[in-house]
């Protein structure tokens, strides 16, 4: 068993084990939770009621939260011409086309969001390997495989995130900042579960959301009562 540290283990006499906290009173908790000096991330995790390793119950998707995640990220474009420039103007940090991809096959792997044009991924599908465990892969469902590139890059600069079920069963996924103030982190935690919703496969049978646990980067799991998220009493 991993040992917690001192101020982890006074963060966790916070939390009331076994209690199901509505969502304000969970982020409310969540900041109080925080104890390292530098800005936690507030994180999600959802357990879903789907078997990942069925095709028909795989769930993913994007959204921009409201109010952003707090952290800059590095945005990649694949694209040439009219479509590279689009990109550069939008804001992308790298863009390029077959000396990025020989980059990224050499071990080069400085971006946060790859961004691609339908093109462009006869070549980028040789990354595959290197990119697809990261989870780094444009993807046309996360919307990262488009040809309004301007849009993608402004989208993921905005706040724009995606999320994937793993093996698991169970979304993890950013909402923010403990520096944010409590009305925006419960704007972008409601958004972020409104997504995974409308994400639900046609497959998934049973109770679909079966939990939700709110944390910090270095603080204890808050578990939140599903059914005040989703409006039933």
């Amino acid at each position: 068993m991993p040992k917690h540290g001192k101020k982890y283990l006074e963060a966790r006499k916070l939390v009331e084990p076994g209690r199901l906290y509505d969502p304000a009173e969970a982020i409310s908790l969540v900041k109080k939770t925080a104890t390292a000096k530098f800005d936690e991330t507030v994180e999600v995790a959802l357990r879903l009621g789907v078997d990942p390793r069925h095709a028909d119950q795989q769930v993913r998707g994007s959204v921009v939260l409201p109010h952003g995640t707090g952290k800059t990220r590095r945005v990649l474009v694949f694209a040439k011409g009219d479509k590279a420039r689009e990109a550069e103007e939008a804001g992308a940090d790298i863009v390029g086309a077959e000396e990025l991809v020989e980059k990224i096959q050499d071990g080069w792997l400085e971006f946060d969001v790859a961004i691609a044009t339908p093109d462009m991924m006869g070549m980028v599908g040789k990354l595959g390997r290197i990119l697809g465990p990261r989870g780094l892969m444009p993807n046309p469902k996360a919307g990262t495989v488009t040809m309004d590139v301007a849009r993608a890059v402004k989208e993921v600069k905005a706040g724009k995130i995606e999320f994937r079920v793993d093996k698991a069963g169970i979304i993890h996924a950013p909402i923010g900042k403990v520096s944010f103030d409590e009305e925006k982190l419960r704007e972008n935690f409601q958004t972020l579960v409104e997504a995974v919703i409308r994400a639900k496969p046609p497959a998934a049978k049973g109770q679909y959301i079966k939990s939700i646990t709110l944390s910090c980067t270095m603080g204890p799991g808050i578990k939140v009562n599903p059914a005040k998220v989703l409006g039933r009493k």
